[in-house]
């Protein structure tokens, strides 16, 4: 069965600096693709996400208008990425230690559901991000 949502575009300052971020966070799942298209203003969209059944793809484009990133105004809050297991979240929440990120909280348990396990983070441009590992 093909998992219920096949892509997220998101709006980045800089592709440059955006996409190697990305290509490193995916990485723990398997191996990455990109796919870049033109998008509906011409401008350059890249695909990435894990070669597997049900993976979504995260689109990333560079910004065309100004204006900073509000995640209360209109639009997405934050994006979750599914962790196997407590251990690929501390490895992850590792990994985005070293590569500077500012993670706003966890690892740790959260009370949404029993075994509720994540990690609270913001990409390059402070889009927040989240993996969770929450058991079956």
């Amino acid at each position: 069965m093909r998992a219920l949502v096949d892509h997220i575009d998101l709006v980045v300052s800089s592709l440059d600096r955006s996409l190697p971020f990305y290509r490193e966070l995916l990485s723990a799942w398997g191996e990455v693709y990109d796919h870049t298209i033109a998008g509906e203003r011409g401008e350059e969209v890249h695909y990435i996400g894990i070669l597997r059944d049900g993976g979504v793809a995260i689109g990333l484009r560079e910004h065309q208008a100004g204006g900073d990133f509000d995640r209360y105004r209109l639009g997405v809050h934050h994006v979750c990425f599914a962790a196997a297991s407590r251990d690929h979240v501390d490895e992850r929440a590792g990994w985005l230690r070293e590569q500077g990120a500012k993670i706003e909280s966890g690892p740790e348990d959260y009370d949404y559901v029993e075994g509720y396990y994540a990690v609270f983070f913001y990409d390059p441009d402070g889009l927040k991000l989240e993996i969770a590992y929450i058991p079956d």
